[in-house]
């Protein structure tokens, strides 16, 4: 296929080499941004299935097979179709793959997914667990789709996840992420803390204007996934302002956009991953879409100062949020070559040099 055979994360080059050696196959050609510095967008096929549950086959069984019986309804979505908040939707995916027995694969929500409260997971074949694509592995995949907040209009090409390809063992321990952190910096603003990764906090003091975060509402219009800049913010979030305390209830079940109050850097030859839940810090779920390109946050790709943007729902309970405290953790991987391009080199990236910001979809 090309390329370096080193462990760790494929950039952008290897993973185009992917698919000319015929390991990811295709039903049209790649968009024009489709390749990420350390990812690969993935799209939406011509069908929806609505379902009575999530599930996931287990080793014995294909996704087909365990589709059949839970199906509810088919839709089409060559045309485009509005998926329903509290349904769960299974979407074949227009990429399928025949991965190299050495290569392996993960998946994500792309960050304005998350940004969104969509839940969606890749589901593969014989598998055990969401998001996991074994090394080897040949076959169709799946996009579970279940919109929590907003109603989303979707059409076959939009892109709601991306993929990550991997060879070998490439995380980094707490004492390798403090080597890179003394040679390259992986955060300002702030202390470094290696709690299994590194550990970042909650920003509760608000920005010039005292806004601390965002708060989704219920029942609002609909979001065009594939629209930027088109919705007025003020339709479906309410800010969340300081009020002199410096804490933050979480209700039950409720969606919010809330910023680290440290800046990150993901060095070119590293990637990075937001670890989606830590019982360790509260009953509450933190950052959907987890990828972190290599670049995110360097000062020569125009993004010093990028802060993490959390996407954060709490579960059963109210919880309180007091500003500085630990919310999550940020898994960093080598890269096994260094992509050709960064994260914010000319390549549409969204968020980038970013403090609070919600997705593309909405004007500021």
């Amino acid at each position: 296929m090309g390329g370096q055979r080193a462990e760790g994360i494929l950039a952008g080059q290897s993973i185009r080499g992917l698919a000319e050696a015929g390991a990811i196959t295709v039903e049209r050609s790649f968009d024009a941004d489709q390749i990420q510095p350390a990812s690969l967008d993935l799209r939406l096929g011509t069908r929806a299935y609505r379902v009575r549950a999530s599930f996931l086959p287990g080793p014995g069984a294909s996704v087909e097979d365990k589709l059949k019986p839970l199906l509810l309804h088919e839709i089409d979505l060559s045309v485009g179709a509005v998926l329903e908040t509290g349904c769960v939707y299974i979407v074949p995916l227009m990429e399928s793959l025949k991965l190299p027995a050495d290569i392996a694969a993960a998946a994500n929500p792309k960050s304005s997914t998350g940004r969104l409260d969509v839940f969606t997971r890749v589901i593969v074949d014989h598998t055990r667990a969401f998001d996991t694509i074994p090394a080897g592995y040949h076959g169709p995949l799946y996009l579970e789709i279940s919109p929590r907040t907003f109603p989303i209009l979707a059409r076959a090409g939009s892109r709601l996840s991306q993929i990550r390809f991997r060879r070998g063992e490439a995380r980094l321990d707490d004492a390798a992420l403090a080597a890179l952190h003394a040679r390259d910096g992986l955060v300002f603003g702030g202390e470094a803390v290696f709690q299994d990764g590194l550990a970042l906090s909650i920003d509760l003091t608000g920005n010039a204007d005292g806004l601390v975060g965002y708060r989704a509402k219920r029942h609002t219009g609909l979001v065009d996934v594939d629209r930027k800049a088109g919705l007025d913010l003020d339709d479906f979030w309410e800010p969340i302002v300081a009020r002199g305390r410096r804490s933050l209830i979480l209700d039950p079940d409720q969606f919010y956009i809330l910023v680290s109050r440290e800046a990150v850097h993901v060095p070119p030859d590293h990637a990075a991953e937001m670890v989606p839940f830590d019982p360790l810090v509260g009953e509450f779920r933190v950052h959907y879409a987890g990828f972190f390109d290599p670049g995110f946050g360097h000062g020569p790709a125009g993004g010093e100062g990028s802060r993490a943007v959390l996407e954060v729902r709490s579960h059963e309970v109210p919880f309180i949020l007091d500003d500085g405290q630990i919310i999550g953790r940020l898994v960093y991987e080598r890269m096994a070559e260094r992509p050709e391009r960064l994260y914010g080199e000319g390549i549409g990236s969204n968020y980038q040099a970013q403090g609070l910001k919600l997705s593309k979809h909405f004007r500021v």
